[in-house]
């Protein structure tokens, strides 16, 4: 990633939040980048539904590291880069409400914005 210049997939804001970013590998090898998960999410699902991806990767909220995205846990209530407000965790937080990828999903998919 290279921060502060590459663009989001999907809103084309230049993706600076160290702590938001997403990259989608689909089954070529293509890297897909992404400011906040909401936006592979209906990227992936409303423009571009035939691109599969095979991993995707997330920054961990606390750290920065780079996680899987699909084993993380998240938390719904932060500010994040387009708003969507899920935060992804290595580790399971100690508080507040935590679902998983499939939810997130579920919930980005209802929004549809």
């Amino acid at each position: 990633m290279h921060w502060d210049r590459d663009m989001c997939e999907r809103c084309k804001m230049a993706i600076s939040e160290r702590k938001f970013a997403v990259e989608g590998v689909d089954e070529k090898g293509r890297v897909y980048k992404f400011d906040d998960i909401g936006c592979l999410i209906l990227w992936n699902k409303l423009e571009h539904p035939e691109v599969r991806f095979k991993k995707i990767w997330i920054t961990d909220a606390k750290s920065g590291e780079w996680i899987d995205a699909k084993k993380a846990f998240y938390t719904t209530n932060s500010i994040t880069p387009m708003g969507y407000g899920f935060a992804a965790h290595k580790n399971r937080p100690k508080s507040g409400e935590i679902i998983d990828f499939n939810e997130v999903k579920r919930r980005v998919e209802k929004i549809g914005k």
